[in-house]
Parts: structure tokens; sequence; C-alpha cells
């Protein structure tokens, strides 16, 4: 079993995550149950950051909140000094609430609304990654009528694939987000915002992939991005003064997954940015990243109870837990892979070859295919690990299933930072009819 973060086998023979005892946890809160090691996420904020510092660049680590986003998660972010990289009206609210400063907040997004633009601007945000035409026009009319300048970066497509799996793709020339480089896209984007009285351009960004175990694309979409703004700062004297490079750095999953630490992606990016730069004879601007995944990924562990089973001979073993594609979709989607352990027999060796499948309606519902584990009984507790990046933050209430508890824990202590749905929080917008009518309204 391999132990992630602070993670260990106690006397007890139970999995401990911050130095508390999962099986105590599940047994307090309830199973399912996201537990997250604080510590693990403090470390890797902190490396990404480190890696900057070492090498005298100037720079801003951007936490991708999309990967898990709740309140006290947005404070940690703030007290690990980080910036927000949000992509909805939604969790720029969650930010706001939770006291993180506007100026550090990014909102992305391929087609944000003219309400979620108009509560940006009027909070005064930091930056807006502009990723189409339609919302550079959207985005200026705004600051026009409510008579406010912002500061914006171009989000282009550089034409470059990450070696990730085809539906997390999103740096090739075929994609929904951003001006295309090739086309002439993103240098009309680059004009028109320069000729805008209230746009500020900052500079521009990319996002290449997910899950990228090596630093070869980033490089390759460097070098692509610099033969274009070397044209740019020609013909317009305009040379950005950040290049945001987004995130899709790496964790280990399985056995087969392989990443890097953060300062071999940094220092790679920062090796070529400088390189060329000093070629250009330019300065080397202000770079941005966002580690999303890999800050919270590895950190977070579920817990399930394990109910049911069938046998079927000669063809599988099925053992079911109480939850699945509810709390985590990632592999009915696209096929996520996930190792697992018994919590509460956490030191025993595994004997058995079964799968796990969720309790959702759905032959799909399979969290785990062939793992070896012990001999199960029902009463179980089973923790699936590296769930805390697109675990909650996907979560849905397909059948009617409550979302599960959020628990952080560090240094021997736990706090729950999202209590467990109910079944009257299901019904809590629903509008009941009455004689025909909605009674509600």
């Amino acid at each position: 079993m391999y132990l992630h973060g602070t993670s260990s086998i106690n006397d007890d023979n139970h999995l401990t995550i911050g130095g508390v005892d999962t099986v105590q946890l599940a047994r307090e809160y309830g199973t399912p149950l996201y537990i997250y090691d604080v510590e693990l996420i403090r470390k890797r904020a902190r490396s990404f950051k480190k890696a900057f510092e070492e090498q005298g660049i100037k720079a801003q680590v951007a936490y991708a909140s999309k990967a898990f986003s709740c309140l006290a998660q947005v404070q940690l972010m703030d007290e690990e000094g980080m910036s927000l990289d949000v992509v909805s009206g939604g969790e720029l609210y969650t930010a706001l609430s939770a006291g993180f400063p506007a100026d550090r907040i990014h909102f992305h997004g391929n087609n944000k609304s003219y309400e979620e633009l108009q509560y940006a601007l009027q909070s005064e945000i930091g930056c807006f990654v502009v990723d189409n035409f339609h919302e550079l026009r959207m985005l200026e009319s705004l600051c026009n009528q409510l008579n406010k300048n912002t500061s914006i970066l171009l989000r282009i497509t550089p034409g470059i694939e990450a070696h990730t799996h085809e539906y997390i793709l999103t740096g090739q020339e075929d994609s929904k987000f951003g001006f295309d480089l090739q086309n002439g896209q993103a240098e009309q984007a680059v004009l028109e915002s320069l000729e805008s009285h209230c746009l500020n351009l900052l500079g521009v960004h990319f996002h290449i992939g997910s899950q990228i175990f090596e630093t070869t694309g980033f490089v390759l979409a460097i070098q692509k991005l610099y033969e274009y703004l070397g044209k740019w700062d020609k013909e317009f004297s305009f040379f950005p003064e950040v290049l945001n490079l987004g995130g899709g750095f790496g964790i280990r999953y399985t056995e087969e997954d392989e990443p890097l630490e953060p300062k071999e992606y940094i220092d790679a990016m920062i090796q070529e940015i400088t390189r060329l730069s000093t070629s250009a004879s330019v300065a080397v601007p202000e770079i941005w990243i966002e580690p999303g995944r890999s800050l919270v990924g590895d950190a977070g562990t579920t817990i399930y109870s394990i109910g049911s089973q069938k046998d079927i001979p000669s063809v599988r073993h099925y053992v079911a837990v109480d939850g699945g594609m509810s709390d985590n979709i990632r592999p009915a989607l696209y096929q996520a892979q996930y190792e697992a352990a018994l919590a509460n027999r956490a030191g025993e060796k595994g004997t058995k070859k079964v799968s796990i499948a969720g309790k959702c309606c759905e032959s799909g519902d399979m969290l785990i295919w062939d793992i070896i584990l012990p001999e199960t009984k029902s009463g179980d507790l089973l923790a699936v690990f590296c769930t805390g990046a697109y675990g909650y933050s996907m979560s849905n209430n397909y059948n009617r299933i409550p979302r599960p508890a959020v628990v952080f824990a560090e240094k021997g202590e736990a706090r729950l930072v999202v209590k467990r749905e109910s079944y009257e929080d299901l019904l809590r917008l629903d509008l009941p009819l009455k004689n025909g009518v909605f009674a509600g309204n």
C-alpha cells in the first residue's frame, strides 16, 4: 500500500491521516467521507512558491479552485499566500465569502455571463482571463458602463498537445478554449485589447492539458508562443508583462504514474523563458501558474463502508460501497484509476481480487476494477486514495444521494469543513404542486 503525505498505519492497524485515525473519523462523521491531509496541501503550495523564489523570478501561484472549493480550502490557500483561479460566479462568491483578497483572484471560463462579469468587475478582482471575442467585447462594454478599468490576460491555444486522456486536452488547435495562435485570432485579440481605453492587457495564458508527467509540452508551448511574441513586439510594441502557463501538473494515482516534483516543472519553464527572453533582448516576464489537482489530489482520501457482495464464480467478485459515481464520477466519466485499502485493517495483506461497485443504479457505477484486498466483510471501511481533486467538486445528487461531509486533518486534529447533506437539504429548492398549481410560487 502506497502511503501519501502524512498517512500511516497505527498500532490498531488503522489508517491514519494527519495523525488522526480514519476509523474514528468514519464513526464520528459517517461515510462516505472525504478526508484531506492539510499538511500535504501546505507542503505542495510552498514547494511551488519556493521554486520561483529560489530562481529570483517574480511569480504568482494561483490555486485552480475547480479542483476543490469550499470556504476552508479557500482560506487555507490565502494562509499560504496563493492567488486563486475561479471559473464561475459560484466559485467567485465562495472566494469572496471566505475573505480571499479580490486583487489575487483570476477569473477564467469560456462562457462567462454578463452577470458574472459584472459581479467580478464590481468586486474589483485582479484579472480576467479572456477566452473569446464575445467576452472581450462584452467586458469592454461593461467597463464603459460601470466606469471601470480592469486587467486582462488573453487565453490562447498554442497548438501543443499534452500526452493525457483526450477528454482533458485543452491546448490543441481544436479546442473550445481560447484564441488560436495559428489562424490569426490571437493577434486580432491583442490588437483589439491594445486599442481599448479600459482594458489593461497584462499578457497571455495557455493551458495544454492535465496529468502531465514531463516538461516537454510546456517547453514546446513556450517556444511556439515566443515566435509570436517577438512578432507582436516588433509590430505593435507589445510584449507581455505576464505569462500564465496554466497547470496540469500530474500526481500519482497508481503505480504507473510517475509525476515530477514541482521544482522540476518550474525550473524547465524558467530556463526556457529566460533563454528566449535573453535572445529577444526583452525582460523576463512575471510567470503565473495554476496548480489545482497537484495541490489537493493526493491529499484527499475517501472512506466508504462496505455493504453487499456478489460473487460470480470464474467471472468476478463485486464488493459494493455506500457511495460511488455520486461522490466520484471520474471513473465513469473517463475511466480514471485509483488505489485502495481497508482503512480498518490497513496492514493486512491482500489475498483476493475484487471489483469495487458503487451504489448508484447504473451498471457503469464502478469505482475500481480488479483490486487485491484482504477478505472483506460488511462493515469494513474502504479507503480510496487520491480523491482530493474533482471528487467533491464534481459530486452530485444522482439517485437523490446526499453529498458526503469533508474533514480536514492536521497534526492530530480533525475539523469538519463541509457538513454532510441531509435528506431535507435535497428538498430545499423543490416546490410541490397543489391542485395543479405551484404552491411555493
